[in-house]
């Protein structure tokens, strides 16, 4: 249940990544739930491949390369989805930024941790 509550409000941070984030379109609202499901796939199975081979580059940018990895995967699902729309790489770093920042923000409000009671 706590799955499917955190695939929902992630779909949500991702249509207002859309309305506040130029360049970026998404059609409705079951995109936007493929989408979000597309994106913790990517960044479940690619990201880790990416961030690896890409270590040496990390390392001298103090870890700010994986800002350009998120923002790459991002407009790579946007090409690659219908619907959901990625139209510069800038857009897609702004997005992955914002999108990831409103998602641990909506999970953190709405879903109750059991370690505090």
């Amino acid at each position: 249940m706590k799955l499917l509550l955190v695939w929902m409000l992630n779909a949500l941070a991702l249509i207002a990544v859309a309305y506040y984030v130029p360049n970026i379109h998404v059609a409705d609202f079951l995109t936007a739930l493929m989408a979000a499901l597309v994106i913790g796939l990517v960044n479940m199975l690619v990201k880790p491949i990416l961030v690896i081979l890409t270590l040496p580059i990390t390392i001298l940018t103090l870890g700010l390369f994986i800002l350009v990895i998120n923002g790459l995967l991002f407009y790579a699902v946007g090409n690659w989805l219908n619907g959901f729309e990625v139209q510069t790489l800038t857009a897609g770093m702004i997005g992955a930024l914002v999108y990831s920042v409103l998602s641990w923000l909506l999970t953190a409000i709405v879903i109750e941790d059991k370690k505090d009671k």
